[in-house]
């Protein structure tokens, strides 16, 4: 009876200590689907004013919140809920900056977007 009872008991821990392992990993994983930019570097590469910084340090925190939420989401679902931040994220950023800015910003943003989601 001994033997069962430290049976069970052994199970239940390494089943327990399995699960503990795979909930740390998946949130690893949630932390490191962000996509956070140096915004000082932003700023100095775009010749941002004052007020513009601001809206684009909202808009990233934004940007980065739907990515992250885009990365817990289903296999099937995943891909369309990036593609809507990106689009979501292009016609803010649109709105904020001017012409030059934009190109410069789209330029940045597709070269992260394929280092960080494609390799």
């Amino acid at each position: 009876m001994k033997k069962i009872i430290l049976t069970v008991v052994a199970t239940m821990m390494m089943t327990i200590s399995f699960a503990e392992t795979n909930n740390v990993n998946a949130v690893k994983n949630v932390d490191n689907s962000g996509l956070t930019f140096d915004l000082r570097r932003l700023a100095v590469t775009l010749d941002l004013t004052d007020t513009q910084m601001e809206a684009v340090k909202v808009i990233s925190d934004n940007f980065n919140d739907d990515l992250i939420s885009a990365t817990t989401a289903t296999r099937f679902q995943r891909h369309a809920l990036i593609q809507q931040a990106i689009r979501k994220d292009a016609k803010q950023m649109r709105n904020v900056l001017n012409d030059k800015q934009f190109n410069t910003y789209m330029q940045l943003l597709g070269v992260t977007l394929q280092n960080r989601f494609i390799h």
